[in-house]
């Protein structure tokens, strides 16, 4: 009876089955893994792979928000970049940490406003928006320093690279800890916030969304904010990792932040998806990477099984979701007709 319940409860929640079965298979896959190399599960490694899979959780999430109105944003990437390099030259020309940051946040939002009002109110196509943003803020990594990648940020940078990646608190790195704050905060408005049913309201059905007084130009801008804003935070991480800015930070991180969503149960076509998904897809793609790395496998070879886990989420979500069931009927149907009218 309890167990009948439980089922009934997982089942009313939409995407959670998936969630808990993409749950087994990091299980599965860390098993495999730990008993392939003992050192898998080393403290050191287990801290460097928190650490690996942070980013790729940030902008995970950010991709999330948006792919949840039915949108998507390639350009992610480039703003991740943008952030490192503009927060870098910033730094190395002499200015405050604290006033390079808040500096290289207003050049993301502005990116990220961009993004939401060339998809909102011009109504353009999302994967076009922002693969031209996607070209456009990569231009402005490039020409933050002149075609060049910077010198080191300096010692007045310290605070900074403890605080955004080699600082620990409570024995956690730090950027565990900012990538667990960002997913609490971003969860509970997807959860508890008006916002967070608009938004998955406007992924489900965008005309009813705004038959029941959504604003849904404000809902969409606002996710390409977060997703801008999640981009921004990966940049400093990265600045902080390395204490330079590197002109191709950031690169295919788009990517990254899709393969996270859709293996986490978020779907491609809008409207459902839970975000505790994202942190299990961020951590199959962290545990993949780092595992086949100890297995001693070319980087091809990770990226090729990365990239093929991503095309069957999507599939597998397409299907369920009875689209491709839909199309074949269609096409039979069409095929049929076509027969009869050929036999009179």
């Amino acid at each position: 009876m309890i167990i009948e319940k439980l089922k009934n409860k997982i089942g009313s929640i939409r995407g959670l089955q998936q969630v808990l079965a993409v749950s087994l298979g990091l299980v599965l896959l860390c098993i495999v893994f730990g008993l392939m190399n003992p050192a898998f599960f080393s403290e050191r490694n287990v801290s460097n792979l928190l650490r690996q899979i942070v980013p790729i959780l940030i902008v995970g999430i950010g991709q999330s928000v948006v792919l949840i109105t039915g949108n998507i944003d390639l350009s992610l990437g480039s703003i991740v970049g943008m952030s490192t390099m503009v927060s870098a030259t910033l730094m190395t020309n002499g200015m405050a940490p604290l006033t390079a940051i808040l500096l290289t946040l207003a050049i993301c939002l502005l990116l990220g406003l961009f993004n939401g009002v060339l998809v909102s109110k011009f109504k353009l196509p999302p994967f076009i928006a922002t693969l031209g943003t996607m070209t456009t803020g990569r231009g402005i990594a490039q020409i933050a320093n002149n075609n060049y990648n910077t010198d080191a940020i300096g010692e007045k940078a310290n605070l900074f690279r403890e605080i955004f990646y080699y600082g620990k608190t409570l024995g956690i790195y730090n950027p565990v800890w900012i990538g667990l704050i960002i997913f609490i905060i971003i969860n509970f408005i997807l959860v508890k916030n008006r916002y967070g049913r608009h938004l998955y309201a406007v992924g489900s059905n965008i005309e009813a969304s705004k038959l029941s007084g959504v604003n849904v130009d404000r809902v969409v801008i606002v996710a390409y904010l977060i997703s801008a804003f999640c981009g921004f935070v990966v940049g400093l991480i990265a600045t902080a990792t390395s204490g330079v800015g590197t002109m191709d930070a950031g690169n295919m991180y788009e990517l990254y932040a899709v393969a996270a969503s859709v293996i986490g149960g978020i779907s491609t076509l809008g409207g459902q998806g839970l975000l505790i998904g994202t942190v299990v897809g961020a951590s199959i793609w962290g545990v993949l990477q780092n595992g086949l790395q100890f297995a001693g496998a070319p980087v091809a070879i990770r990226n090729i099984v990365i990239g093929l886990i991503v095309i069957i989420s999507v599939l597998l979500d397409v299907v369920l979701r009875g689209e491709t069931i839909l199309d074949f009927k269609h096409i039979f149907k069409i095929k049929t007709n076509k027969t009869k009218g050929e036999n009179q």
